[in-house]
């Protein structure tokens, strides 16, 4: 039995029978293929030019035999044709990402690593040694690659290292090119933007946890690689699995940018503070005419706000930066190389690529305000919006990462909030209790089931979606429901020209049909990257997991002092609020606990706990000490695995 369902404009025919399988019939590939920018292949040729060599397979194991990264589990990429569980742009897309190896990019001066991490790493010649840009996200993968590298280009030390921006996978991996020893002694110059350290250990830190459970979806880490399940990210193919390191810099570049030497090479640095990351820069290479556009131009669109959550960003801010590069420098750059996806060769068609990335962030802006201030509401602003000129023009600006519709919906919000101004949305009700309204509404269960199933039938997946929803937030326990929602979430995965789209419904859909994701991401943070969090920021985060329920009108005064790090700091519990003190000591306290920062991060990392610190006389309580362990105890862990798609 074969349905065909439709989504917007796209069909897609449903196999009944086992684990429903969505699929684009011929008609509508042929409609998707003929509304897509024309194919010069001049992004294969850039993808490929300059090959020098890869990683056998494209598999990165540890010393004990672990996978890192395993390239090869993405090989099915290599057939041209998209099959009909893929977008073709994704499916194009993803193919490209997927080339991965050691490229030469400046002739004996620069190359690019690229393909075993979902970020890439940039080498160029210094006066004394390799200028490492972008370690990647983990150690293991950064040494595999550098390795790889001095294998074809020579062996020299490592002369210094540039964190392009504050995101994990671009420094994460450092540890895995050089140790915090050896930057030490040969003084190596670690160049990040301003605002780098606060930015770089502190983003996720009071919002971790949820982040990181959306960040399963959003990456799609439990979904097998294939036509069916996970293809790319949009940026990469995907994250590599090991350990996240830190290292402070030595070598701010200030908000005015400019031109500074770096072991001999010239480097023009622009300010891009703001855009994709709070903290980040562009910079030039004047010796070599090669723009470096770090993550704020890509070969996709990018997120103003990305679906693991992060605060809203700024696109007209973000356009203006690239105009700013394409005055500045589009006249004279001939290769525009990035912190993800493929060069672009060529002066003219850099400067055409940094247009339409441009002109794309201000369509989002721009259209988002001139709709809100028409009257339209959140949902409304980016509902049946044309396709930009930039994306009509060519693939580099698509939405393979971020997209129009939620990039508007951020852009709103950044300026408007979560509420669209209708009174009945102000305080509408929670999912569980609306899905019982919905059900009541319909006249029962089995109805609603039905008329989700009526609109599958008829091709109109988001209203499915939504009936379906609210059946299943009502009752968890309704198999047909979850498996009929499922359904919905896997068409509308299969249709996404977003891989990220794709990851989160295709990992909705599979949760729904009862596959557990995993708690962790794809990696561990090291000693090096928690010991770096301010203790400030370590205590916030701890105030956030205060249990005020069971606290009953708890009052208390609680000193901590680390003595390795000379830093004090004072905890005031008022009944339901924890007010954490930095800085201080509080004269009234009832009790004092002194332990090093060094165990306080092991207990962080999960190498120790209290009590074994009690025990072994590396923590001591002054004080009342049983008001301390009642404090102590209400501040349970966070659910790592807690429900997204369900209740």
């Amino acid at each position: 039995m074969k349905r065909v369902w439709k989504t917007g404009a796209m069909a897609l025919a449903l196999v009944s029978g086992g684990n429903a399988q969505a699929q684009l019939t011929d008609a509508e590939r042929s409609a998707v293929l003929a509304r897509l920018p024309a194919d010069d292949g001049s992004d294969m040729a850039d993808a490929t030019r300059g090959k020098m060599a890869e990683i056998p397979g494209g598999v990165i194991r540890t010393s004990d035999g672990r996978t890192v990264w395993d390239a090869s589990a993405f090989d099915f990429l290599k057939a041209e044709t998209a099959p009909a569980t893929v977008h073709p742009s994704l499916w194009r897309h993803a193919r490209l990402n997927h080339i991965h190896g050691l490229f030469e990019i400046v002739p004996g001066k620069v190359w690019q690593l690229r393909g075993y991490d979902i970020s890439v790493m940039t080498i160029i010649s210094g006066r004394t040694g390799w200028i490492v840009i972008d370690p990647l996200l983990t150690e293991e993968a950064a040494a595999a690659a550098m390795q790889l590298a001095q294998a074809k280009i020579g062996k020299r030390p490592i002369s210094a290292v540039l964190f392009s921006h504050s995101h994990a996978d671009h420094f994460g991996g450092v540890g895995g090119i050089i140790t915090a020893d050896e930057v030490k002694k040969r003084k190596v110059p670690i160049v990040a933007p301003h605002g780098f350290a606060e930015e770089a250990v502190s983003e996720n830190v009071l919002a971790g946890n949820a982040m990181t459970r959306r960040s399963a979806y959003m990456f799609g880490t439990a979904l097998a690689p294939g036509a069916e399940g996970r293809v790319d990210n949009g940026l990469g193919t995907g994250l590599s699995i090991g350990t996240t390191g830190y290292m402070a810099p030595t070598m701010l570049i200030g908000p005015e940018g400019g031109l500074k030497t770096i072991d001999g090479v010239r480097f023009d640095f622009m300010d891009a503070a703001g855009t994709e990351a709070p903290a980040e820069f562009l910079f030039y290479l004047p010796d070599f005419k090669v723009l470096h556009t770090t993550e704020v131009s890509v070969k996709t669109l990018h997120n103003i706000l990305t679906l693991r959550g992060a605060q809203v960003r700024d696109a007209l801010r973000w356009s203006k930066i690239i105009d700013g590069a394409l005055v500045k420098w589009g006249g004279e750059a001939e290769i525009q190389i990035a912190s993800h996806n493929w060069p672009t060769w060529g002066q003219a068609r850099v400067a055409n690529y940094l247009e339409n990335q441009r002109d794309a962030y201000r369509y989002v802006h721009d259209r988002t305000l001139a709709r809100a201030n028409a009257g339209m509401t959140l949902h409304e602003v980016a509902d049946g919006i044309a396709e930009p000129s930039a994306q009509q023009a060519a693939y580099g600006a698509r939405g393979y990462y971020g997209t129009i519709n939620h990039n508007m919906k951020a852009t709103y919000q950044r300026y408007y909030g979560w509420w669209d101004g209708v009174p009945a949305n102000f305080n509408p009700l929670p999912p569980v209790a609306a899905g019982k309204g919905y059900v009541a509404l319909a006249g029962g269960a089995d109805k609603l089931l039905e008329a989700g199933r009526k609109a599958q039938g008829e091709g109109n997946h988001r209203w499915a979606a939504e009936l379906l929803n609210h059946l299943v937030f009502a009752d968890p326990a309704n198999a047909a429901a979850k498996a009929a929602l499922a359904d919905s979430y896997e068409a509308l995965g299969f249709a996404a020209e977003s891989g990220t789209w794709r990851n989160y419904y295709l990992a909705g859909a599979a949760t729904l049909r009862g596959t557990e994701l995993p708690r962790k991401g794809s990696s561990t943070q090291s000693r090096s990257f928690i010991s770096a969090i301010p203790t400030a920021e370590f205590f916030d985060a701890l105030a956030t997991r205060f249990a005020a329920e069971r606290a009953g009108n708890m009052r208390a005064r609680i000193n901590f002092i680390l003595p390795d790090t000379k830093e004090t700091l004072g905890i005031m519990v008022n009944g339901d609020v924890e007010i954490p003190r930095y800085g201080t000591t509080l004269p009234d306290a009832d009790a004092t606990v002194t332990l090093n920062r060094k165990d306080f991060d092991g207990i962080v990392i999960g190498e120790t706990d209290f009590p074994t610190l009690m025990k072994s006389g590396a923590m001591k309580i002054e004080g009342d000490s049983g008001l301390f362990l009642r404090w102590l105890m209400l501040h349970p862990p966070f659910d790592p695995a807690f429900a997204v798609v369900t209740p």
